[in-house]
């Protein structure tokens, strides 16, 4: 009898040993899910979300104490850009936590130099397998720009006009590809087509970038929220791969991968 006892003993430690370990691995240290893992984490939380079934995972006591103790970078498992729009909660709306995803939060959405830096940061220091382009319906900085594209424009203050001008060509590209809508029901096609701008500029700026999405490193997912059901909209991530080859063709792309000294 003493025998299969120490051989039950034996494969419960193994067992529990390797339950640590897995634990380990999936929460952290370094040892994070791949792209298409990752994607597949956020479309689930969403789900979650709009159907009312939230976990609100990494949110308790314990997980601020960790958070104080650890670096982000272990942990983190997205990078998302999205508009500051209040009815876009970024962690709630892919039932996320404390240190789950690395947020840069902008007027639109749009990626410029501070936008650009903060999504460098966030893809090759935090080390986040995926970037997120969150577009939003009823976006007010895409409406905004939409009416002054068309004359109908009104006063802005005198720092707003050059936060939304990357805006500026998504409206217009839209206007060309669907010009038989007019007014308003432009506005729709304008902000998918921000998104798409959005990771234009991004790879247009930043070499560092482009080289972590051809290393396989990094996937940038272009999505829109709807702030009316929750839902998220994922756009097709072929189209992200389309626009790393054209940027690559051209010629006024940035090269230089690094600030210099």
């Amino acid at each position: 009898m003493k025998k299969p006892a120490k051989l039950t003993i034996y494969f419960m430690v193994v067992f529990i040993s390797f339950q640590i370990i897995h634990f380990a691995k999936s929460d952290g240290h370094g040892n994070k899910p791949n792209p298409d893992k990752v994607i597949k984490m956020l479309q689930e939380g969403n789900e979650r979300f709009y159907t009312e079934n939230s976990s609100f995972p990494h949110s308790n006591s314990e997980r601020i104490k960790l958070a104080g103790e650890k670096k982000q970078g272990d942990y983190a498992y997205a990078t998302v850009i999205t508009c500051s729009d209040s009815r876009v909660p970024v962690e709630l709306i892919f039932d996320a936590g404390v240190m789950d995803i690395f947020v840069i939060r902008v007027a639109g959405n749009v990626c410029d130099t501070d936008e650009i830096g903060s999504i460098e940061y966030g893809l090759a220091h935090v080390n986040t397998p995926v970037l997120v382009v969150l577009g939003h319906t009823q976006c007010g900085a895409v409406t905004a720009v939409t009416h002054a594209v068309h004359g109908e424009g009104h006063k802005l203050e005198r720092n707003i006009p050059a936060l939304v001008d990357n805006i500026i060509p998504a409206v217009k590209r839209a206007s060309e590809k669907y010009s038989d809508i007019h007014g308003d029901a432009i506005i729709p096609y304008a902000i998918e087509e921000n998104v798409w701008q959005g990771i234009s500029d991004l790879f247009m700026k930043s070499p560092a970038v482009r080289n972590l999405v051809k290393e396989g490193k990094v996937k940038v997912a272009g999505a829109i929220y709807d702030v009316g059901t929750g839902k998220i909209d994922w756009l097709p991530l072929d189209k992200s791969d389309e626009i790393l080859k054209a940027v690559e063709l051209s010629p006024d792309k940035e090269t230089e991968p690094y600030a210099g000294h």
